[in-house]
């Protein structure tokens, strides 16, 4: 069961540093974004991962953080690439 979970871990670690190749040489800037959000699912797997291979629940708090900042981060770098902003100060459009 252990070797399962390192060899999991490890995929998923290949996984992360292939996406971050897109990041960097994306062809777009959605591209790009994408590839970010796949980061952050990536790591709440490996951190996933990292919390079951040394049996604690400690992490647990960590993933639920960074899934809202992941979430956060995807929906204000979307918003800025469809309007241009990401806080309207006008509020009568």
């Amino acid at each position: 069961m252990m070797m399962f979970i390192w060899v999991s871990l490890i995929l998923v670690v290949l996984a992360m540093i292939g996406i971050m190749v897109r990041v960097f040489r994306g062809p777009s800037v959605p591209d790009r974004l994408i590839a970010l959000d796949g980061i952050g699912v990536m790591l709440i797997s490996a951190i996933a991962l990292i919390s079951i291979l040394f049996d604690t629940i400690f992490f647990i708090d960590v993933i639920l953080l960074i899934a809202i900042m992941s979430f956060i981060g995807t929906v204000s770098f979307s918003k800025f690439i469809e309007k241009g902003e990401i806080i309207e100060h006008d509020r009568n459009r």
